[in-house]
Parts: structure tokens; C-alpha cells; sequence
């Protein structure tokens, strides 16, 4: 399970990242909390939901909207400069929100620019750091046990910062939780400076950046495996948003456990427990072939826990199905990621990876306004149940096609060796014929 490791610049990252992980969920968490409070004070819950799914929108649209062009700019430079560059720029973003709420100058427009900031740094950084993870390590054959272990540093941070952001909010304040966010991307920080990477020649390319852009979207929406996939990611994407977005309200309106901030705080980090187990699932997995079945078993699993969430209003009861959602929101995400780093070619693999993280990440934002603007009118349950439906639906339609892909993707996995007893006959025959 933790093969990867022995890698030594992934060793660096692995646990540089996860330190700067866990100051990450802090402020995910505090953020949602403050623009929470800050409505709440100066109107209804109205205003409360509309506010909470703003700054979701604009945390993410810019994924949806520069992650393409990102794509094509890590194609072309150092992946490496790249991360630093993008690390020191959140750091700053953090720094920022810490001294304004500590000062107590904070206010929503503030808190909705520096979302957009940090979005527009994150459309940059994901697929830089998606696509780095090739470079980390050596071994072609652990990249699917590196890209496991990446998934379960974030889980484990999505368990754990949860957790300790909502005791920091009830004993602190969100100001604390942003100026601790701001020291651990120092952490990753260092262990980007430490590595030692092999030199490789620089990705230079003739044509322009919009002829590298359409070359990369033929290639990645011409192979119908590809399109598939990042197709059903997206539709999980933008339905699963719901039940972060409105997790606030609905952690208000739960009628037993702990109370206000921290009960947020602990429903979140629920969802982290099912992350992380979900994550060790697949870093646990020798081989990536079933890995489609699973990515549809991961849907079905989210889209029904989220009903059953919203259908207790019993805190005890609500914590296990959050397990359930976020071991299928983790093992959806982190199987479609390893199939298309497995069959996509290392040359357009910055463009590829770009769309999924515009998939995964910039289309949660139109999920996310548009569940706002819903609940504010009909009420944040019957949303989530819509939402929840969707992604069902999407799931089944993947299922049905899968028949049709798996012949398209078995010759990608027998020339990669991924299938070795296929790979050494073909190989005997080969020498046979000689």
C-alpha cells in the first residue's frame, strides 16, 4: 500500500502536501463558517444560502473557465516552478484572510475576492501537481499506488482539518484557522525545494497556445474511453456540490449532538472518515483493470447517501451516511483520475489532466449557485434529493456504455504491461515469428 513512498521526491511531497493539506481544510471549513455568520447577522437564512453558494462559485468557476490554458502552459514548462510559484502564491492568499479577520476589517466582498484569487491559483496548480506526480516517481508501475496515496493525504486532511477547524472556530475564531493554513503551505513549500529531480529536456513547442489547446481537446474528446469518463466525472461534479455547499444549513438543523460551528465541523469530517477509507481501498488495489466498474459502484454510493443525509435530522444518524458520501465521492474521483493517467499519453497529459480538474473542480461551482439559489426557495432538502437523483442517474448511463469501452482500453493496458500475461504472450509470439 505504500509502495510509492520509496520514491524519494514523492516521500517529500507526500508529507509536505499533507501537512499543507490539513491548513487547507482549515480554511475551507472556516471560510464556509464566516461568510455563514457574517449573512446571518446581516439578514435571513435567505441571504445565508445565496452568500454560501457565491463563494463556492467563485472558489471554483476559475478551474472551469483557465484549467484548459493551464493545461497547455504546464505542456510547455518547468512542472516543478510551476507548484512552487502557485504555493507561494496561496500562502499569500491565506496571510491575506488571516489579517483582515484577526483585525476584524473582514467582510463578504473580501472573503468572495479572495476565493476568486485562490481559485484562479488552484486553476493553475492542479494540473501542474496532477501531472508532477509522473515525474515523482520513477517507476511507471507505482503510479497508481502514488496516485492513491495523493488521494489519501487529501482525504486524510479532509478528515482531520474538519475536525480541528470546527474546535478552532468554537474556541477561536476563522482568523486563527487562516494564519495556520498560511504556516503549513510553508511545509510543501520545502519539500518542493528539497527534491532532486532528474533534468529533462524542455517541453518547447512550434505552434501557438490555441493550436496546442485544440490538439489536446481532439485528443482527449476524440477517444471515446477519455470522453466517457470525464463526462460521467463531471456530472458527479457538479451534482455532488449540494451537499458541501448547503452542509452549514443542514448541520443548523440537526436536532441532537453538538452545537453550531462544531457540529459542521464533525459532519464534515465524517465525509473524510468514508474519504480516507475509500482512499486506502485503492492505494490497497495491485492492478487498475475494474477500476470503471468502480468509479459507477462510487456514484451510486454518493448519490444515495446523500438522500439518506438530508432525510434524518438526527445528528448520529447523519454522520455514517456523510462516511458513506465521501468514501463514494474519493473512490469516484481518485478511480476516474487513475484511468486517465494510465491510458492518456505523457505528452498531452498536462491538457488531459487539466480537463479533469476542470471537470471535477469548475463545474462544482455551477452545482453549487444554482443549489444556493434553489434552497433559498424551496428548501435546502429538496435539492440535495434532485441533486442526489442526478447523480444517479449519470452512473447508470456510464454503466451501460462501459461494455463498449473496455475493448478500446484493453490494448492500452496489454502495451503498458498492465495485463502482463497477455503482454508476455503477445511477446512470444513475437519471437516465435523471428
Amino acid at each position: 500500500m505504500l509502495r510509492a513512498l520509496r520514491h524519494r521526491n514523492f516521500k517529500l511531497f507526500f508529507f509536505g502536501h499533507g501537512l499543507s493539506l490539513i491548513g487547507t481544510w482549515l480554511t475551507k471549513v472556516a471560510m464556509y463558517w464566516l461568510v455563514y455568520d457574517l449573512a446571518s447577522r446581516q439578514g435571513s437564512g435567505t441571504r445565508a444560502a445565496t452568500m454560501l453558494g457565491i463563494v463556492s462559485f467563485v472558489s471554483n468557476v476559475p478551474m472551469f473557465c483557465l484549467a484548459p490554458f493551464s493545461g497547455v502552459l504546464v505542456d510547455r514548462f518547468n512542472r516543478h516552478h510551476v507548484i512552487i510559484f502557485t504555493q507561494i502564491l496561496a500562502t499569500l492568499q491565506s496571510a491575506a484572510l488571516a489579517v483582515l479577520t484577526l483585525t476584524g476589517r473582514i467582510n463578504i466582498p473580501q472573503v468572495i475576492g479572495l476565493a476568486l484569487f485562490q481559485g484562479m491559483v488552484d486553476a493553475l496548480d492542479a494540473p501542474a501537481r496532477q501531472s508532477f506526480l509522473v515525474i515523482m516517481v520513477d517507476d511507471p508501475v507505482d503510479l497508481p499506488n502514488a496516485i492513491a496515496l495523493h488521494s489519501s493525504i487529501f482525504n486524510a486532511a479532509r478528515l482531520i482539518g474538519p475536525a480541528i477547524g470546527g474546535l478552532l472556530l468554537a474556541k477561536f475564531s476563522a482568523g486563527f484557522c487562516f494564519a495556520i493554513d498560511a504556516v503549513s503551505y510553508l511545509a510543501v513549500i520545502a519539500g518542493l525545494l528539497a527534491m532532486q529531480l532528474k533534468p529533462r529536456p524542455p517541453r518547447t513547442s512550434r505552434s501557438n497556445v490555441l493550436a496546442d489547446l485544440l490538439a489536446g481537446t481532439k485528443y482527449t474528446f476524440g477517444f471515446p474511453p477519455l470522453r466517457s469518463i470525464l463526462l460521467l466525472v463531471a456530472a458527479v461534479s457538479f451534482f455532488a456540490s449540494a451537499l458541501q455547499t448547503l452542509m452549514p444549513i443542514l448541520a443548523a438543523g440537526m436536532l441532537n449532538g453538538p452545537r453550531g460551528a462544531a457540529t459542521f465541523g464533525f459532519l464534515m469530517a465524517s465525509i473524510g472518515i468514508g474519504a480516507l477509507v475509500g482512499a486506502i481501498y485503492l492505494a490497497s488495489r495491485r492492478s487498475v483493470v475494474g477500476l470503471a466498474r468502480v468509479m459507477c459502484i462510487a456514484a451510486l454510493l454518493l448519490g444515495a447517501a446523500m438522500s439518506c443525509v438530508v432525510m434524518t435530522h438526527n445528528f448520529y444518524l447523519a454522520m455514517p451516511f456523510c462516511a458513506i458520501g465521501g468514501f463514494g465521492l474519493v473512490t469516484h474521483f481518485a478511480s476516474g483520475n487513475t484511468l486517465l493517467q494510465t491510458i492518456t499519453e505523457d505528452a498531452m497529459r498536462g491538457r488531459v489532466m487539466s480537463f479533469f480538474t476542470m471537470f471535477v473542480v469548475g463545474v462544482a461551482p455551477f452545482g453549487s449557485l444554482l443549489a444556493g439559489w434553489a434552497a433559498a426557495r424551496v428548501g435546502p432538502a429538496a435539492v440535495v434529493h434532485v441533486y442526489s437523483f442526478g447523480a444517479l442517474i449519470a452512473a447508470f448511463l456510464f454503466l451501460r456504455k462501459l461494455p463498449a469501452l473496455r475493448p478500446l482500453i484493453r490494448p492500452i493496458y496489454i502495451k503498458k504491461g498492465i495485463i502482463p500475461e497477455v503482454a508476455m504472450g503477445l511477446a512470444m509470439d513475437e519471437q516465435d515469428e523471428h
